[in-house]
């Protein structure tokens, strides 16, 4: 395949670049789309329907992570050089010189999400991270925007990179056969989890298998005590329809699933009913919507709170049962302005059902400053199922920063250990080499003694 063939003969070049020529690749690259804003955001408010304003915040955000991980490059800390001196009378024996740094892995697939067409797209975080690791990236381009995804291609080759170190492919048949090329060393993908399970099996199956990373969603439990309700029901109410109905509630961080007092009900069907309906991504995400939502509002001791008269509008929906009805199956996302409000009497008796849900991005527990210490057990069980833990706020809003995680378990992500958010995405895309008694001039930069890229060296 002439495509990833061009990022295999790249790979040797790019992962051997200085920092500072990364670097100002990658800085280039936010330049080119900041050149290009005005084409870009027209061509993906047609292709997605998404409105102007929050394209622009969007592709402000995807320059902003290019040039953070042109910062990541500089620093040099990713690649975890470290440096243990000959030692005769090291306590399990003679130690001899050994030398451990992280390189890159090698030519990376990207696989380009839908909903967010520029900051999960062709130049999007998980291509960002790979450049910064010293990776080529091949980026199997979203159907849902195929112009913008052109058009995005287009000003990042007037950005300059070395051939190879970008490509564009098109097509699931593309997308697949890059999948199974013996030259490709990791793939990355956002969406669904049928889409992802099915892309993982591929990389699984191979001869040499590879890591997948797929982020596929989730469905972002909540909980809200009943001194919570009492105090500000009023407040949670409205953010939860906001953060439920955001983008067409077309986010992976949407609250699809709230745990709260029975008596807060009433007030969150009431604004989430003010809501105005707004255009989905495309006709077959919104089929796929009205076909999830019908199917949660058949399960037994489910009952329609907010239901629009027309079937086939994509108007906000919230569904209710109660804890003795409620069925972790149903905590499977289904994309779209679509909630469930899970009531309940006891704090107690919530633990052992929230143990049973399956993995999920994020999980958030809205309570009063004073319950905390006393909210223990219950936390924890929402760190164990979940990669970000919020305390009164919203999980919609992820924030491009160090210390971000976007992963949790499975089946939110096939790999948990690792985020596709933040600085730490890059670690995806780096595997460790030991280097053992070598003469100096056969190092790779960051493990010479004269340390030419300026690394942090942890030297023993």
């Amino acid at each position: 395949m002439t495509a990833v063939d061009s990022a295999v003969s790249a790979a040797p070049g790019w992962a051997a670049a200085p920092p500072e020529t990364r670097a100002a690749a990658l800085t280039s690259v936010a330049a080119a789309l900041e050149d290009a804003r005005a084409d870009l955001v027209a061509l993906a408010d047609e292709e997605t329907r998404l409105g102007e304003a929050r394209l622009n915040g969007e592709l402000t955000r995807t320059t902003f992570q290019l040039a953070m991980f042109a910062d990541v490059v500089r620093a040099g800390a990713f690649h975890d050089a470290r440096i243990d001196r000959p030692d005769p009378d090291w306590p399990t024996g003679p130690r001899p010189d050994l030398r451990r740094c992280r390189t890159a892995v090698g030519p990376v697939l990207v696989f380009a999400a839908s909903n967010f067409p520029f900051a999960f797209s062709v130049a999007g975080g998980d291509t960002a991270s790979a450049w910064a690791a010293g990776c080529p990236v091949v980026v199997k381009a979203h159907p849902g925007h195929p112009r913008l995804s052109r058009r995005t291609a287009e000003a990042i080759r007037a950005a300059g990179l070395p051939d190879g170190v970008f490509v564009l492919v098109e097509g699931e048949d593309a997308g697949v056969a890059a999948l199974r090329h013996p030259g490709v060393a990791a793939a990355a993908f956002t969406g669904s989890q049928r889409g992802g399970l099915a892309l993982a099996r591929i990389a699984a199956e191979r001869p040499v298998p590879i890591p997948f990373y797929a982020e596929m969603g989730s469905v972002n439990p909540s909980v809200v005590t009943p001194r919570a309700a009492r105090t500000r029901g009023d407040e949670i109410a409205q953010g939860y329809a906001a953060s439920l109905t955001l983008g067409a509630g077309q986010f992976c961080t949407n609250p699809g699933l709230l745990f709260a007092p029975a008596g807060l009900v009433d007030r969150l069907a009431l604004r989430v009913r003010d809501v105005p309906d707004a255009p989905m991504l495309n006709d077959r995400i919104g089929s796929a919507f009205l076909a999830g939502a019908d199917a949660l509002a058949a399960r037994p001791g489910v009952r329609r709170l907010v239901w629009p008269d027309d079937p086939s509008s994509t108007a906000p929906r919230l569904l209710a049962t109660d804890l003795d009805a409620f069925d972790a199956a149903a905590a499977e996302e289904c994309f779209g302005p679509l909630g469930l409000v899970v009531a309940y009497e006891r704090p107690s008796d919530l633990p052992g059902v929230l143990a049973a849900l399956p993995g999920q991005l994020t999980a958030s527990l809205h309570a009063e400053p004073d319950e905390a210490a006393g909210l223990a057990p219950l936390a924890a069980v929402l760190a164990g199922r979940a990669g970000r833990v919020l305390w009164n706020q919203w999980p919609t809003g992820v924030s491009v920063t160090h210390a971000m995680q976007h992963g949790g378990p499975y089946p939110a992500t096939t790999a948990p250990s690792t985020t596709s958010v933040g600085t730490a995405a890059i670690d995806r895309f780096l595997r460790p080499v030991a280097f053992q008694g070598w003469p100096r001039e056969l190092l790779p930069p960051p493990l010479r003694d004269d340390n030419p890229w300026n690394v942090p060296q942890d030297v023993r």
